[in-house]
This record gives C-alpha cells, sequence and structure tokens, in this order.
C-alpha cells in the first residue's frame, strides 16, 4: 500500500537559543560525567607484569596440536578447521599417513599444519569443527613477536605449546581425556 503525503509527518530542526550555542550546558554535562568516573573508578588497572591477571575458566589464547597416547600428532588433516575457520588462517596440506599409523586407522596426517596468528580471532571455531579433538585454545595469553614470521605458527610450534601446556599443568578446561573428542562421547547416566 503505497504512502500519501498524509501520512508523513515533517519535523522541524529545533532552534538553539543563545544559551546553547555557547554549548556550555554540553560542556558541563560533559565534565559532570568526567568527575564522576574520577571518584567512582567502574575499571581496575591491574599491575601486568608484576600482578597476574586471573583468567575466565573458558579463556581462549594460544591454539596447540594435541598429541595422542603415543606422541604422534592427533590431526587426521580432515580439514574440518580449516573450512570452520571464519578468518582463513588455517593452512593444512595433507599426507598420507605412515605405514605403523595405518594400523590405527590412519589414512593420512597434517604433512604441515600452520595457523597466522595475527589473522585469527580466536572465536574457536576450530575447536569445536575439530572431530578428533586434535587442536584447542589454551590459556596462554602472552603471546608476542618481533615480525609478521614469527606469529605464523607451524606444526611444531604448536605442537610444542602442547608440550608447554601440558608440562606447566595448564590444559584447557574442555579438554578431554579419551580417544575421539567431546562430541562423540555419550553423556553419564
Amino acid at each position: 500500500m503505497p504512502r500519501t503525503e498524509s501520512d508523513v509527518r515533517w519535523v522541524d530542526e529545533p532552534r538553539l537559543g543563545f544559551w546553547e550555542q555557547l554549548y556550555i550546558p554540553a560542556m558541563l554535562d560533559g565534565l559532570k560525567t568526567t568527575i564522576g568516573h574520577i571518584f567512582r573508578p567502574q575499571v581496575r588497572t591491574e599491575q601486568y607484569p608484576e600482578q597476574e591477571p586471573k583468567l575466565p575458566g573458558n579463556y581462549r589464547g594460544v591454539h596447540r596440536l594435541n598429541r595422542d597416547e603415543e606422541g604422534r600428532v592427533k590431526c587426521v588433516a580432515c580439514y574440518m578447521c580449516a573450512t570452520a575457520c571464519p578468518a582463513h588462517c588455517i593452512d593444512i596440506v595433507a599426507a598420507p599417513a605412515p605405514t605403523e599409523w595405518q594400523k590405527d586407522g590412519r589414512e593420512k596426517y597434517p604433512e604441515t599444519f600452520v595457523i597466522d596468528e595475527l589473522r585469527c580471532i580466536y572465536c574457536g571455531m576450530c575447536e569445536e569443527a575439530c572431530p578428533v579433538d586434535a587442536i584447542e585454545l589454551t590459556t596462554l595469553y602472552d603471546l608476542t613477536g618481533l615480525s609478521r614470521e614469527q606469529m605464523v605458527f607451524d606444526k611444531e610450534k604448536l605442537l610444542s605449546v602442547f608440550d608447554q601446556t601440558t608440562k606447566a599443568g595448564t590444559d584447557p578446561v574442555r579438554t578431554r581425556s579419551g580417544r575421539l573428542s567431546v562430541a562423540s562421547e555419550t553423556p553419564p547416566g
């Protein structure tokens, strides 16, 4: 149904008085807000690195590639994480699994596995998509690098993050023991 001229209501621009044209009320209102924040601070500054921050249990930091019970990379190069990644920061090159791995039913493994940590938005979609629980986001937050190349994590660096977090006992709270991922486990009861 088309609108007619009588359906339209025209609004006139409000006229500013002399006092409002000086913008004094707006400045006083802004000053009032600023002074209120000075005497009632809502944000607390943490003294990092002297004082370590208290992170929530579901904090998502640096990625890691998990190892299986025999110390091999758990990834089966299914490309689910790379497909689910909205930032397109995961690059995998698959290769046929060695013959000793094929006894366990593994057809392929990642010859190269690269994550560009600068492109990543730390959403956790890769972790959710992985059918074998091979990739996880850890609680490590102090990620630094002096160049772009240092922030591109390859398979060896991701596996070293697994070794570091396992040794330190800082596994993510989402980690489950078992051969298959959390999604495949049946709920208790």
